[in-house]
């Protein structure tokens, strides 16, 4: 038999072993986990309130999980790119506009001052550089509050660490709900796990929104002290610090108190972190807010029909907002280069005001800017009304009553003062304008009724100088000189002229200055041309003088010669427009743009080539990179680090030949004439070599000018938006030519006093300015009405010499004209006699002279 102390593995008088299981149960009695466990037992609510917690928990993991699904990802603010405005700069460079409906001002970690940082993290966030995006302590804190005020409508207390907000007004929103607070918690988490400190920071002090529609501390540094943050003392950064919290509270004055306690309370938190010591920040209490009046940014008035179409020819291509692409106007951060020339701006402007004014003259108050039917909120609905005038210290105010010829104007400022001088038509809720006279008293003033545009361009690039669409840009934003379809007149006839010199004219052709009638068919009869005033033909003259003295008769002969499929096929050339083969579009029936008539009068002054008009030199992105530019040349062999040895690479020619260089040329050379001693004479005592064309539409209801010399060409015309008659002395050379007299005056050093150049090809011949035969012998002088002139001719086109021939035809025609003006009268004096209206084919058509 086998030894049985021997089974269990003990010697003789030893205890067997315990059983570890029951050691451990036995011990556990008697221990910590023992009594644990009685606890448990004997405790039902013990074991309610774990079951409750682990639930607790399991369902914050799962919301957790749920939540933090399908949020942002983090990682996108490494590319994170801002809505930030478009800025503009002129010709020279200098920032002229913004396009912006928010302040924004994008500043690098490294620029933001210290002391600014200091504050801001002394106001929202003590622990932000050591917390892992949330701070437990704050967020207890917040939960309390939000405990204490649930249901009383009241909103509580954020306890959001930086990051957390960064968070929020960046990816998530400002939705209040304790949704949002976790899903704000765990972006925030993620976002310390992507971006470093430096990083977050920077995003939140560019992006925080300040009020007065600023967001980002240099913004806001603009907005309430005019000052860089670099320049801002210790009290203005504790003031901007405070901000986050009531953007748009502290900076009014009927909450100053509140903003200097809470300034104050900033700069004891930033004593308690030791940034800042208690004597400088004592110094800083002591001192007042300082803010400045509210305001908008302030650029030149004078630029803002053109910064305006550039802003429109900017959204036709990228889009107004941030959901319109990545170089939206108003989101992409653009940075563009226009043509805009202050100087010339400023004189284009003061010039169409003068000539506008000038001929309102006298006749009275021509009515209210905008009326308000409802005066109970008047000061908000003059300032939503949008109305201004930036005109010697004119203002736009509301009539708010009246008797008489006095009453009570109110401003958008809040302010209301006496009105004298009231028209009889006024009443109250009209929106006018008013000149201070005296203390509190201001005086009815009256903007002209009549209207108009004008442009300035480069004709060597199409870059278009200087822009002006009416009176003020405040009053109304249509722009006449790009805008406004309008009927040209005489300011056409110049390419009329052009067409027949390419098709075999010359400016010393003999032309029939006598009645001109075109047969319609039986339903139409026969339809008669006129000159200007009725008057009728002179007989045979020379182009050059039918152009000088702008005769319809002799330009419409012109154009039937030539043909009208040739003439219009010209107009469609260079850019004024497209019509059909009527001949009253060879007196200016069709209507065009100031804008593409200046560009039309640039290709005759460049010698026939054209650039097309351009108010943008280029456009770069937020980074600097050029995304679009009008010159689209290329030159890669300008580039070459060394030179290869063959020829200097030329850059290709921009322009398009529109026509023919000589032809430009010899309309260029006629159209000084018209200045020298036709219908733009006014412009002669200048003393520059200039050309010119006036032009007259029928009624009149449009009087122009177009002209310029090699360096700027401009246009102008003179209308009401409405058409309707001028009155018949109106005229371009009365109107509109010392409109443009006095952008020359102005800007006098500007325009050269060389003629222009004829390409190589012209011939300068001397002839008979009357009979336009060449002269032997004879020097032409400078006597504006000398008998013998230089002449431009293309080769083998100068005219024979005089001959008894020509004599007999020139009486020949002058005979004629004179019995067909005879004839016309006695016809229209038969249809006046018997109340049938004359036949008028320029009238019916929109003739013009």
């Amino acid at each position: 038999m086998s030894d049985p102390t021997q089974s269990n593995g003990t010697g003789p008088g030893e205890q067997p072993p315990e059983d570890a299981s029951y050691r451990i149960r036995r011990e556990g009695a008697s221990g910590p986990l023992g009594a644990a466990r009685s606890l448990w037992r004997g405790s039902k609510w013990l074991r309610r309130f774990s079951y409750l917690a682990f639930a607790g928990l399991a369902g914050l993991a799962g919301l957790w999980v749920v939540i933090g699904r399908d949020l942002p990802d983090a990682r996108t603010l490494l590319e994170y790119q801002p809505p930030l405005p478009t800025m503009v700069r002129g010709g020279d460079g200098e920032i002229v506009y913004s396009y912006a409906r928010e302040r924004r001002v994008q500043l690098r970690f490294v620029d933001f001052p210290r002391p600014l940082i200091n504050a801001f993290l002394s106001a929202e966030d003590k622990t932000f550089w050591t917390h892992g995006g949330v701070d437990f302590t704050g967020l207890a804190g917040a939960v309390i509050d939000y405990v204490a005020k649930y249901g009383s409508g009241q909103r509580a207390r954020g306890g959001s660490t930086i990051t957390q907000q960064v968070a929020k007004n960046i990816l998530i929103g400002d939705e209040y709900s304790v949704t949002r607070k976790l899903k704000e918690m765990i972006v925030a988490h993620r976002i310390e796990g992507v971006l470093s400190k430096e990083q977050i920071l920077e995003l939140y002090l560019n992006e925080i929104p300040l009020g007065r529609q600023s967001f980002g501390v240099q913004a806001a540094a603009r907005a309430y002290f005019g000052k860089d943050v670099g320049d801002l003392d210790l009290h203005e950064t504790a003031f901007l610090a405070i901000l986050p919290k009531a953007p748009e509270r502290y900076g009014r004055k009927k909450y100053e108190d509140m903003a200097i306690e809470r300034r104050n309370w900033v700069l004891d938190e930033m004593v308690r972190n030791r940034w800042v010591s208690r004597a400088d920040a004592d110094a800083a209490k002591a001192k007042p807010l300082g803010l400045i009046p509210r305001q908008s940014e302030s650029y030149e008035a004078a630029n803002s029909y053109f910064v305006e179409e550039v802003r429109r020819r900017l959204i036709e291509r990228y889009g107004e907002k941030a959901e319109d692409g990545p170089n939206s106007v108003y989101a992409g951060g653009l940075w563009v280069r226009t043509s805009l020339d202050t100087q010339m701006q400023t004189a284009v402007r003061d010039a169409l005001r003068k000539g506008l004014l000038n001929f309102h003259g006298n006749r009275g108050w021509t009515g209210a800017v905008a009326h308000l039917n409802d005066l109970e909120n008047w000061q908000t609905q003059l300032i939503v009304a949008n109305k201004t005038i930036d005109y010697k210290n004119w203002r736009v105010g509301v009539i708010l009553d009246r008797s008489d010829d006095t009453g009570r104007i109110g401003f958008s400022d809040g302010n209301i003062a006496t009105l004298t001088g009231i028209a009889d038509k006024a009443r109250a809720g009209d929106l006018v304008v008013a000149e201070p006279v005296t203390a509190g008293t201001w005086a009815l003033r009256t903007v002209p009724e009549i209207s108009g545009g004008m442009i300035i361009e480069q004709p060597a690039s199409g870059r278009i100088l200087a822009m002006q669409g009416g009176f003020d840009y405040g009053l109304g934003s249509f722009n006449r000189a790009t805008q406004a379809e309008r009927q040209p007149g005489s300011t056409i006839k110049p390419f009329v002229y052009a067409t027949a010199l390419q098709y075999g004219m010359t400016p010393a052709t003999q032309v029939l200055d006598g009645t001109f009638c075109v047969y319609q068919g039986a339903a139409l009869g026969q339809k008669c041309f006129r000159n200007f005033g009725g008057e009728g033909g002179a007989g045979s003259h020379t182009m050059r003088w039918g152009l000088e003295q702008s005769r319809n008769l002799m330009t419409v002969r012109i154009a039937n010669d030539t043909g009208m499929p040739r003439v219009i096929k010209t107009f469609h050339n260079v850019g004024i427009g497209d019509y059909k083969p009527y001949l009253s579009f060879a007196l200016g029936a069709g209507e065009t743009t100031v804008e593409r008539m200046v560009n039309a009068y640039a290709s005759l002054a460049n010698n026939g080539v054209q650039y097309p008009a351009s108010v943008i030199d280029y456009v770069q992105d937020r980074n600097g990179k050029v995304i679009w530019r009008s010159d689209t040349r290329h030159c890669d062999a300008c580039n070459m680090s060394e030179w290869d040895g063959k020829p200097m690479p030329r850059i290709q020619r921009k322009g398009k030949q529109v026509i023919d260089a000589d032809t430009a040329y010899q309309v260029v050379h006629m159209l000084e004439g018209v200045v020298t001693r036709g219908t733009a004479v006014r412009l002669r005592s200048l003393n520059l070599p200039l050309f010119g064309k006036t032009g007259t539409t029928n009624g009149p209801t449009d009087v122009w000018f177009m002209g310029g010399n090699q360096d700027y060409v401009g246009g102008v015309y003179v209308g009401y938006d409405s058409p309707r008659s001028l009155g018949g002395w109106a005229q371009g050379g009365r109107i509109s030519a010392p409109i443009f007299k006095d952008v020359v005056e102005a800007t006098r050093s500007r325009w050269s006093q060389d003629p222009l150049l004829a390409p190589p090809g012209i011939r300068m011949v001397r002839i008979d300015r009357v009979t336009g035969k060449p002269v032997m012998g004879v020097e032409p002088s400078n006597e504006p009405k000398a008998a013998v002139i230089w002449e431009a001719f293309k080769p083998d086109s100068e005219p024979s010499q005089y001959t008894a021939e020509d004599e007999f035809t020139r009486r020949r025609d002058a005979l004629v004209a004179q019995v067909s003006q005879a004839r016309e009268e006695r016809e229209a004096a038969n249809a006046r006699a018997t109340g049938v209206q004359a036949q008028d084919f320029a009238e019916e058509q929109g003739g013009l002279y």
